[in-house]
């Protein structure tokens, strides 16, 4: 597992990589640093074909560095140290834990069926106060039931599973006399994959540990904890030669269960001493690990609505969280394949962008775009809009799609005409540092598509197709500065709120008559008047 291990204002933060990551200040990155000398999106970092990292710098003001050096790009090692602003990043990709694990296998034995009984605890139970004659035996106890209920406090509020683990293996430690330690979690194909190993001297890199596949079918299949007091004269484990050859003389396997599920084994060994654990030992132990599954259950919960709510952002970003919000609630369903929907489209495409991005650092366009759309994008989505997509400086929204809505075409005008006054306030900015003002044309038409997610099966888009979009893209292309056009079919279900003006008939490529369209002039009964002094 490759990750990133992040030192910034005193504080030190890991992240583990996936296949593409973005670092910078802005909180859209995957991830964030909040550091005022780092750009918004500074670098880049993406997992080759080989399973090795790169990191990009993006042309960052304050730059990169590695070892004192500024880069551009890297191939990035075991251990190296990058330097952004006053933040410091080391990139791990082997760690003595992970090696540890990898020394952890199940081997089968050649007799399973010399196991026929389950092996539980037996009877051994605390005793009654006043039963207790032995000082000695009452401190035990209490010890015991001390460390359990440490366990109880330890585990009860950590929701890292990366941190829980150890946390487990640790209160386990101090309970019995153990050696070594491995904790096995069920992945999503119901096989044991280990997940922590613990060693009674601190070191993880010491000899394999071979856990008996006979013993783990037994816990597994019975639901029940496994207590051998000497594998090596134990006839019970006779086909288990796992063990045997290890020479291990004491071993507990106790399942990790929460409501009847098992979520994985706790194994704890002893090699120096014959019978190092007790009945006593292996019941607590069971209540410790019917703790820990809850616990471990509980990180699993957090984790999952982690990744829920970060799929939430992400669908959020295409689509108003009013949406996004039933989707993950399973109220709404985007298909593949698409339907057939009246909706109504909007397209707002930057005029002269090409000559006011012509000379201009790449870096500086790309800034402009991005603040650009993260103001019309809020607009399309107070408006209860759809993102479509982005093609270069144009903005693709939808009204009525994915989600059904009524009175879709004025939804769409009253959006565009708010987009031209949010870009009023913009370009106020825009001018008071000195940049020239951005001026948009945007069209707006109705028809009949087919809306769904249109794509691969490993990558999907949800999007609208159909010769509705075509006319809409027509009707951009004819919008001055500061315009909106509509096509007839629009400005017919509106025409009692829109105030609009005849503009000449234009032919569209693929009609054979000409269409009628018309420039909104404002709501009917309010002052406000199209053209470039407004946008």
């Amino acid at each position: 597992m490759a990750k990133l291990i992040v030192y910034c204002n005193d504080e030190r933060q890991e992240y583990e990589l996936a296949a593409f990551n973005s670092i910078g200040r802005h909180p859209d990155n995957t991830i964030q640093i909040l550091d005022r000398i780092i750009s918004k999106e500074h670098a880049h970092i993406e997992r080759q074909p080989d399973g090795s990292y790169v990191l990009n710098d993006l042309q960052s003001l304050n730059g990169t560095f590695c070892r004192g050096v500024r880069i551009s790009d890297l191939h990035l090692k075991d251990g190296d140290e990058i330097s952004l602003g006053s933040t410091r990043i080391v990139f791990s990709q082997t760690s003595t834990e992970e090696n540890a694990l990898n020394r952890v296998t199940i081997a089968p034995g050649l007799t399973e069926s010399h196991i026929r009984q389950s092996i539980t605890a037996g009877d051994g139970v605390f005793a009654c106060e006043r039963d207790i004659m032995d000082e000695g035996t009452l401190r035990r106890d209490y010890e015991r039931l001390r460390i359990g209920h440490e366990l109880a406090k330890a585990v009860g509020s950590e929701l890292d599973l990366d941190k829980l683990l150890p946390k487990i293996l640790d209160k386990a430690f101090e309970l019995v006399g153990a050696d070594r330690g491995v904790l096995l979690l069920m992945d999503s194909a119901g096989e044991l994959v280990p997940s922590y190993v613990k060693s009674g001297d601190g070191k993880n890199d010491s000899d394999d540990i071979v856990l008996s596949k006979t013993v783990t079918a037994e816990v597994i299949q019975k639901k029940a904890a496994v207590l051998s007091s000497d594998a090596t004269l134990d006839e019970r484990f006779s086909g288990a030669h796992s063990i045997i050859m290890q020479g291990i003389r004491s071993t507990m396997t106790v399942p990790l269960l929460h409501s009847e599920e098992i979520l994985g084994l706790m194994h704890l060994d002893s090699q120096i001493a014959s019978n190092a654990f007790t009945d006593k030992d292996l019941q607590i132990c069971i209540g410790m690990a019917s703790q820990a599954a809850v616990a471990i259950q509980n990180a699993r919960l957090a984790q999952r609505i982690e990744m829920e709510a970060q799929t939430r952002a992400q669908i959020s970003r295409l689509i108003p969280p009013s949406v996004v919000e039933q989707v993950v609630a399973g109220e709404l369903t985007i298909e593949k394949g698409g339907r057939l929907d009246e909706i109504t489209m909007l397209y707002s495409d930057i005029r002269g962008f090409t000559a006011m991005s012509d000379g201009a650092p790449p870096e500086e366009v790309v800034n402009t775009l991005n603040e650009y759309f993260e103001v019309m994008v809020e607009v399309l989505f107070r408006h209860k809009g759809t993102l479509d997509k982005f093609v270069g400086d144009e903005i693709i929204g939808l009204f009525g799609a994915p989600l059904k809505m009524g009175d879709h075409e004025y939804i769409a005008v009253c959006c565009a005409i708010d987009m031209l006054r949010s870009l009023t306030e913009f370009n106020r900015t825009r001018q008071a540092e000195n940049q020239p003002p951005i001026h948009i044309g945007i069209g707006v038409n109705t028809g009949r598509v087919i809306t769904g997610a249109i794509g691969s099966t490993k990558a999907l888009q949800y999007t609208a197709i159909g010769d509705a979009m075509n006319v809409a893209s027509r009707l951009v292309s004819l919008a001055k500065p500061g315009e909106i056009i509509i096509s007839e079919h629009t400005y017919s279900r509106i025409v009692d709120r829109i105030e609009a003006e005849p503009l000449p008939p234009v032919r569209v490529k693929g009609k054979a008559n000409e269409m009628r369209v018309f420039r909104v002039l404002g709501h009917r009964g309010q002052e406000w008047v199209a053209g470039p002094t407004n946008s």
